[in-house]
C-alpha cells in the first residue's frame, strides 16, 4: 500500500510539472491562441488525414493557415518534418507553434490532439475554437492503464474546449458515438454530428475524389474536414475542388506503384487500423494480398501483437514478418508475439525491414497488391538505447521496384 502511495504521488508531481510548462508556456508566449482560431483533431485514426484535407480546403479558400501534425509543423509557407517522435510535442511547444502562427499572420491553426499530451496538459491554456473527434478505439491501452482512461483522456480534451465555448464534431458513423452523444446531451449547435452520408450532397461520386477516398474510413476523415469547412462558411465550390485535387497524404493509403502490381504504405498500427486498410485493399486487388507486417512500440500495447498476426492470415496470401520500433525490447521476441496469432503455414519473418520489403515486392505477380504497415512516411525506426535509424518505408519500396 505505501509503495502505491508512493507511485500516485510521483504521478501527481510529473503531471503538476507538466501543467506548469503549459501555464509557463501560455504567460512567456503571450496567450497566443487569442489571436488565431485554434481547431483541434483528436481521435485514435486518421487525425492526419483530416487534418490534411482540411488544409487543403482552407488553403484553396485563401487563408494562411499554420499546421501542427505527425508529420509536419507549417507556418505559412515554412514547412518542417515533425522529427520529434511526437505527434504532439512538450516542453512549450504548442504555445510557441501558436505565437509563430500569429506571427505569420495565419489566420488559422491546426492542430493533432493525442490523448498523451491530454495526459501531460499539452492541450491547456489554448483557445480552442473547434474540436473534432474523428473516431475511437483501442490504442495506448498500456500507457493509459485501460481503454476507459484512453477514453477519458479523449473527453477531458473535448470537454475542456467545450468550457471555452468551442464547436464539437462527432462521427455518426463511428462506435464511439452513443456515447459522446450521451456525454453532450441537450448542449445545442456546438455539438455537431457528421457522417460520410453527408458527401453526396457536395461531390456527385466521392469514389472518384481521389483512391485515397475509396475506403469508408477515410471518406469519414474527408466528411469531418467538409462539416467543419462548412460551418467556417466555405463555399460548396470550394470545398469540391480541393477536394478533386487532394493528392493524398505520404504514408496514408499511399501507392508507390498502381501496375501491374500495386504497392501500398500506410501507418496501420492498431487491429482496427489494419483490417479497414486489409478489407480496402482486398477489394481493390485482382490477385492476392502481400503484406509486411510488424509491431510499433516495443514495450507497449503488447496486447494487439497476436490480433495483428490473425488479421493478417485472414486477409494475405503470404505474410512477411520483420522489425518497426523495438525500442529496448528483442524484436524477435515481438515477432514472436505476432506469429502467435497465426496457425498456419504462409509466414515468413526477416528482422531486415529492407530485405522484407524486397521480398514482398519480388513476389508479387500482375494483380497482386502489396501492403506495407506500422511506418507510414515515419522518418526513423527507433531501436534499443535511444539509437534511430533513417528510414522511409516509401523510398525502400521504390528502391526495390526500381532494382
Amino acid at each position: 500500500m505505501a509503495f502505491l502511495n508512493f507511485l500516485r504521488k510521483i504521478k501527481f508531481i510529473v503531471r503538476g510539472y507538466h501543467f506548469g510548462l503549459a501555464l509557463l508556456g501560455v504567460l512567456i508566449y503571450l496567450f497566443p491562441s487569442r489571436k488565431i482560431f485554434v481547431i483541434g483533431v483528436t481521435g485514435t485514426k486518421g487525425k492526419t488525414t483530416m487534418l490534411e484535407v482540411l488544409n487543403n480546403i482552407l488553403t484553396a479558400n485563401g487563408e494562411r493557415v499554420a499546421v501542427l501534425s505527425s508529420l509536419y509543423f507549417r507556418v505559412g509557407d515554412s514547412q518542417e518534418k515533425n522529427l520529434t517522435n511526437n505527434t504532439m510535442p512538450g516542453r512549450m511547444f504548442v504555445q510557441k507553434f501558436l505565437r509563430r502562427a500569429v506571427k505569420a499572420r495565419c489566420r488559422y491553426a491546426l492542430v493533432e490532439v493525442t490523448s498523451e499530451g491530454v495526459v501531460f496538459s499539452r492541450h491547456r491554456f489554448v483557445n480552442w475554437r473547434m474540436a473534432v473527434l474523428t473516431n475511437l478505439a483501442s490504442e495506448h491501452i498500456e500507457s493509459h492503464g485501460s481503454f476507459e482512461k484512453y477514453r477519458e483522456a479523449k473527453l477531458s480534451f473535448l470537454k475542456y474546449a467545450f468550457s471555452q465555448k468551442a464547436q464539437l464534431f462527432f462521427n455518426r458513423d463511428d462506435v464511439s458515438a452513443d456515447f459522446f452523444e450521451s456525454q453532450f446531451k441537450n448542449e445545442g449547435e456546438r455539438v455537431k454530428f457528421y457522417s460520410k452520408s453527408d458527401l453526396r450532397k457536395i461531390f456527385p461520386s466521392v469514389d472518384n475524389i481521389h483512391y485515397l477516398f475509396s475506403s469508408d474510413f477515410n471518406k469519414e476523415n474527408l466528411a469531418a474536414a467538409v462539416a467543419v469547412a462548412e460551418s467556417l462558411r466555405v463555399s460548396n465550390e470550394v470545398i469540391r475542388d480541393a477536394g478533386l485535387k487532394f493528392s493524398g497524404v505520404p504514408g496514408r493509403m499511399e501507392f508507390v506503384q498502381r501496375d501491374p502490381f500495386s504497392v501500398v504504405v500506410d501507418y496501420a498500427h492498431t487491429p482496427a487500423s489494419l483490417e479497414k486498410v486489409y478489407v480496402n485493399l482486398k477489394n481493390l486487388a485482382k490477385g492476392k494480398l502481400i503484406c509486411v507486417l510488424g509491431s510499433a512500440g516495443g514495450g507497449r500495447d503488447k496486447w494487439k501483437r497476436a490480433e495483428m498476426g490473425a488479421l493478417a492470415q485472414k486477409f494475405c496470401s503470404e505474410i512477411i514478418l520483420t522489425n518497426e520500433d523495438p525500442y529496448d525490447e528483442d524484436p524477435r521476441k515481438i515477432l514472436l508475439d505476432v506469429k502467435s496469432g497465426i496457425d498456419d503455414g504462409k509466414v515468413s519473418e526477416t528482422l531486415d525491414r529492407g530485405e522484407a520489403i524486397k521480398k514482398a515486392i519480388n513476389l508479387a505477380k500482375e494483380g497482386d497488391v502489396v501492403v506495407i504497415t506500422g511506418k507510414g512516411s515515419e522518418p526513423f525506426i527507433h531501436m534499443a538505447g535511444g539509437e534511430r535509424v533513417v528510414w522511409s518505408d516509401g523510398e525502400t519500396a521504390r528502391s526495390a521496384l526500381q532494382n
